[in-house]
C-alpha cells in the first residue's frame, strides 16, 4: 500500500489489520471453556434425553459462536478504504468517506466520523488495550490522513 509518503516498511506497518488484544484472548478462552463445560455437563447429567442434550449443546455452540465473533472483530485497510468487521455487521468505507478518527475519553472503541454525517464504531481498536489502543488509534488516524489527502486538501 505504498502511497509515496513513507518508506515501504512504514507503509506496510500502517496497512496492517487492526485487532484488539485483550478482548480477543478473553473471548476465545471463554468460548472454548464454555463449550467444553457444556459438553462435560451433558455427559455428566444422568437421564438427559436426546432433545435436552441437543438443546444444551446448541446453546453452548451459540455462546461459543458469539465469543468467536467477538474475537474476530477487526479493521482491515486496503487501497480503496477500510473494511470494518464489528460484532454483528461488516462494512467497507472508502478513504474519502472518512472525515475524522475519534478515540476520546469515555469511548470504548475508535469511532469514525463519515462524510454523510454518520459515525462508525471500529471495535478492532478497544480502550481495554490501554496504551496499545492509543497507539493503534494514532496509526489509524495517520493512515486515514495519508490515504484521504488530496493535492488541495482544504
Amino acid at each position: 500500500m505504498a502511497d509515496g509518503t513513507g518508506t515501504p516498511a512504514e507503509d506496510a506497518r500502517l496497512a496492517a489489520p487492526f485487532r484488539p488484544r485483550l478482548a480477543r484472548r478473553v473471548t476465545l478462552t471463554v468460548g472454548v471453556v464454555f463449550l467444553a463445560l457444556t459438553v462435560a455437563l451433558v455427559l455428566a447429567m444422568p437421564g438427559l434425553g436426546p432433545l435436552d442434550a441437543a438443546g444444551f449443546l446448541l446453546f453452548g455452540a451459540a455462546v461459543a459462536w458469539f465469543c468467536w465473533r467477538q474475537a474476530s472483530v477487526r479493521a482491515v485497510p486496503d487501497e480503496t478504504g477500510l473494511l470494518v468487521r464489528n460484532l454483528l455487521f461488516t462494512r467497507h468505507v472508502t478513504w474519502a468517506q472518512i472525515v475524522s478518527v475519534r478515540f476520546g475519553q469515555g469511548r470504548a472503541w475508535v469511532q469514525l466520523d463519515l462524510a454523510d454525517g454518520d459515525t462508525l464504531a471500529v471495535m478492532g481498536v478497544q480502550r481495554a488495550d490501554g496504551a496499545f489502543a492509543e497507539q493503534e488509534a494514532r496509526r489509524l488516524a495517520t493512515l486515514v490522513a495519508r490515504r484521504s489527502a488530496t493535492p488541495r486538501d482544504d
